[in-house]
């Protein structure tokens, strides 16, 4: 038990909400959205975010229910349905890998564009961030602490003033030059499409039992900074467009925001981006596998994952699950798009945050208006993002896909053989 002195108050607890969600979202998905929603870039992300605040709400409001954290498999285990429980926390932790995928591929391309390593090195250089972040996790050095405060602030400092320079200008044209003439409709598939970019907040429910005072101070931190990573990614979606236009973003869409720096301090502008997205990409690793490794331990307890995740080192860290989700994570960052990557992502917390809203709307924690929106609006942005994936990426679709069948399906078969191997050891 953490002991209330070493407790996270608001303002760490805040850091770590926005930080989670900034720590790659914006440097990872800013090209993908401009390349579906043209000029309306910027709805999407208010879109999404509304989504998320929805989703946040539901959130805040079954764990003070419950009095404990753990996300959507903790509350469907309270409502009684197991099974789905086990099923849904596959699917949430095939997305945290991927989304580490995400942000280790960003890492590799930002450096690239400074040191340029090419294709290949970019890809190693993914590789290499991951196996680095598994073994600072493995050392139990992984938590975060008083320097993520620092991070959040200089991330946010680097984004506010890249928007600040490019609203400054004021240049509507630029929003859309070079990109297809993008409606509401399709703004609103580009907000389903990056919603990865707002999952962060939730990793701080697996960090309940250490927030000083959670059932006042976790719902205020958290949907405080929904509300204010809403705003700076609006911010930055029109202020980079309006410095380097919305065709250039998409054309270096895994780097774009280090040509919006060249664009205001040239190479100075280049090296603070860059340096900006190598501790947020960075520190967004460090934060998810560790989250995700507690995650995947207290499934394996529960009986939901093999029992050997359990497992943990001399340092009382989780050492089997962090090898396991780093590796999984290194091999679609090594083969996979960043596109393909960052909407199969989005999926899996669509789905996640659909069924939190719908426990929430359904055992009448908090108001029933705003669960049931949470649960619609995630909903049909789930439906969104499955035609669009089955339209432009059918293979990312259909892995999704198989891991969900995997899930619902394999899940059991699987748990009864590794129970019944371990019975007939034990014998």
């Amino acid at each position: 038990m953490t002991s209330p002195d070493t407790k996270l108050g608001f303002q760490a607890t805040w850091s770590m909400a926005v930080g989670g969600m900034v720590g790659g979202g914006i440097f990872s998905t800013l090209g993908v959205v401009i390349g579906i929603s043209g000029r309306l870039a910027w709805f999407s992300f208010v879109a999404a975010g509304s989504i998320a605040l929805l989703a946040g709400y539901s959130y805040t409001r079954l764990a003070k229910r419950y009095g404990e954290g753990g996300g959507a498999f903790t509350f469907l285990r309270e409502i009684h349905h197991e099974g789905f429980a086990g099923s849904l926390a596959w699917v949430l932790i095939f997305g945290y890998v991927l989304t580490n995928s995400v942000y280790a591929f960003t890492f590799g391309e930002y450096l690239n564009h400074v040191l340029p390593l090419g294709p290949a090195g970019a890809r190693v250089a993914a590789v290499a961030i991951l196996l680095v972040f598994l073994g600072v996790n493995l050392l139990g050095t992984g938590e975060a602490g008083g320097v993520e405060i620092f991070l959040v602030w200089f991330k946010l400092a680097v984004l506010l003033g890249l928007a600040a320079f490019g609203l400054s200008r004021w240049d509507p044209p630029l929003l859309s030059r070079g990109v297809p003439d993008a409606g509401i409709g399709t703004a609103m598939i580009g907000a389903a499409s990056v919603f990865m970019a707002y999952e962060g907040f939730q990793l701080l429910t697996y960090d309940y039992d250490d927030i000083r005072n959670p059932d006042r101070t976790l719902p205020r931190a958290i949907l405080s900074a929904i509300v204010v990573v809403i705003a700076v990614y609006a911010a930055v979606a029109l202020g980079t467009a309006m410095l380097i236009g919305a065709d250039t973003v998409v054309e270096y869409q895994e780097v774009a925001l280090s040509i919006a720096g060249q664009e205001v301090l040239g190479s100075v502008g280049v090296a603070i981006v860059t340096v900006a997205a190598a501790f947020s990409t960075g520190s967004a690793i460090n934060a998810t596998l560790f989250a995700t490794a507690r995650l995947s331990e207290e499934v394996a307890s529960a009986g939901e994952l093999p029992a050997g995740l359990e497992h943990r080192n001399r340092r009382r860290v989780p050492d089997r699950a962090l090898v396991s989700l780093a590796l999984l994570a290194a091999l679609f960052a090594a083969v996979g798009s960043l596109s393909s990557l960052v909407e199969s992502a989005s999926l899996a917390f669509l789905f996640t945050f659909a069924v939190v809203s719908a426990i929430a709307f359904t055992q009448r924690a908090g108001s029933r208006l705003l669960t049931a929106a949470g649960a619609l609006g995630a909903g049909a942005a789930t439906f969104a993002v499955v035609v669009r994936l089955a339209r432009g990426a059918p293979l990312a679709l259909g892995l999704f896909t198989l891991i969900v069948l995997v899930a619902v399906f394999g899940r059991p078969v699987l748990l009864r053989r590794l129970a019944g191997r371990d019975a007939a050891n034990r014998d």
